[in-house]
């Protein structure tokens, strides 16, 4: 069996980038990465300006901690003052330029406003409460490297420089499907019972939720029926159009798991045993499209050569927490690579307390269902079995625990949180 390092490897090793790229407002452009790097055309801040509102002064007026100066002038910000002359003051606030001759700026609380006149009741240092023109960008510097994935605080920088669009790659395009007789979806149960044998389809509504958190474009096949026809079938379609097919059940080596036989027949599969719990059979490979429409080509026009000739696949378990999981260690860092992102795509991780004990080591390496306690270290969920979906609530991460360990009370472990895993 590969190891979580040798399966991650392959798949990073395989997995290429979409190529075509598009602009999107800044406004919009929340979640998507960037392909190209980004250089401001100005300075921030463009000119000298007051951190505090209080009052602008010479430094040299103010030498004795109680100066008495002559307020000459009000600046508000966004208003441009006059020279300050020597023995003067100027009332200014937050933000406002600095006016030529002053050299500091003294906070209202130091301050003593007495009729047209000001008491300085502080001995201001020259520089004091000023931001200094270009002392966070530098007109002409790259803010923004080309590949990386844009949060909040990216676009507000985008936005400090005057960028009102970004050149983004496109959105990944995912198909997603899930195998099994015994699935029903929620409200479809006759008279809302289940039939024997019969399950709610969960991997259904967590793999789509997961898949909205990166920002793809997903096309639901719904449930295929067991059978390698309607498998291989629905692989053809889903490979058509979209750049990574996902699916859930069926990886495994039984009578009616179709997924390893059908990609087969449709492409390629290297079908991996992976030495993880939960989650060991994960299926990858790649199933061949025929031809594709060109982007934003009419109903009319025909059908072009994909570039690439096939679209990814990547098979997941069909126990929940199984499928859950696997998603988190292998899907979301080869999405990631597939959006552009050209960064570490690997999440953090934390050394921990763990606050129990695991005497039983396994010779696979365990992802347990953690949860951080007020005390500061880590609890583990008592049921760790991979059909055990209320672990995923409960828990705030997961400890990742090498093969043939043991975890003592008191031990330091490395531990993920679910938040690192899921953006």
């Amino acid at each position: 069996m590969l190891t979580v390092r040798e399966a991650l490897d392959t798949l990073l090793a395989a997995v290429h980038p979409v190529l075509e790229t598009e602009q999107v407002a800044t406004l919009a452009a929340n979640g998507r990465v960037l392909a190209q790097d980004q250089a401001s055309t100005i300075d921030v801040p463009s000119a000298d300006n007051t951190q505090m509102d209080g009052y602008a002064v010479r430094a040299l007026d103010c030498v004795n901690g109680g100066a008495i100066l002559r307020v000459a002038q009000r600046i508000p910000a966004g208003q441009v003052g006059e020279a300050l002359e020597p023995g003067t003051a100027a009332r200014i606030f937050t933000g406002a330029m600095i006016p030529q001759g002053a050299d500091a700026v003294v906070m209202q609380e130091q301050c003593e406003a007495q009729g047209e006149n000001v008491v300085i009741r502080h001995t201001p240092q020259a520089g004091e409460w000023i931001r200094r023109t270009g002392e966070d960008i530098v007109s002409g510097s790259t803010i923004l490297a080309a590949g990386t994935r844009l949060r909040s605080q990216e676009l507000g920088l985008a936005a400090s420089v005057g960028l009102a669009q970004l050149p983004v790659r496109r959105r990944v395009r995912v198909a997603v499907f899930f195998t099994g007789d015994e699935l029903t979806m929620p409200g479809e149960a006759p008279g809302g019972q289940l039939a024997p044998g019969a399950i709610y389809n969960s991997n259904r509504f967590t793999l789509r939720a997961l898949l909205e958190n990166f920002g793809c474009q997903i096309t639901d096949f719904g449930i295929v029926p067991d059978s390698l026809e309607a498998t291989r079938a629905t692989l053809r379609a889903a490979a058509r159009e979209h750049d990574l097919i996902i699916t859930s059940g069926g990886v495994s080596v039984g009578e009616e798991d179709h997924i390893k036989p059908a990609v087969e027949a449709e492409g390629q599969l290297n079908m991996w045993q992976i030495a993880v719990k939960p989650g060991k059979p994960l299926a990858f490979g790649e199933v061949n499209r025929g031809d594709v429409r060109k982007e934003g080509a009419s109903d009319d026009d025909q059908f072009v050569s994909s570039p690439t000739g096939a679209a990814y696949f990547i098979g997941l378990p069909g126990n929940p927490v199984s499928s859950f999981i696997t998603f988190l260690l292998f899907v979301r860092p080869f999405l990631l690579r597939l959006q552009g992102v050209s960064g570490p795509v690997e999440p953090r991780a934390y050394q921990m307390r763990a606050d129990f004990n695991l005497p039983k080591a396994d010779r696979r390496n365990e992802f347990l269902r953690v949860r951080v306690n007020a005390g500061g270290g880590l609890e583990l969920f008592t049921n760790q079995g991979s059909g055990v979906l209320t672990s995923t609530v409960w828990g705030d991460g997961l400890v990742d625990n090498p093969p043939g360990r043991v975890i003592n009370e008191g031990d330091i472990v490395r531990f993920i949180p679910f938040a690192e895993l899921q953006h």
